[in-house]
């Protein structure tokens, strides 16, 4: 699958890792931002004490 991402991605090398780069940082935005708090809605926090 990585490979089939890097022949279809234009450029040479350094172009290719500065595209996947702003591609994975896109993708973790998106998570951190958008999926993680819309899921977290959806989990009910245990409440633990730890030596008590």
């Amino acid at each position: 699958m990585y490979a089939a991402l890097w022949r279809i991605l234009p450029g040479p090398a350094w172009v290719r890792v500065l595209i996947l780069l702003v591609l994975v940082a896109a993708v973790l935005y998106g998570l951190f931002f958008y999926a993680f708090p819309w899921a977290a809605q959806f989990i009910t926090p245990q409440d633990s004490t730890i030596g008590g």
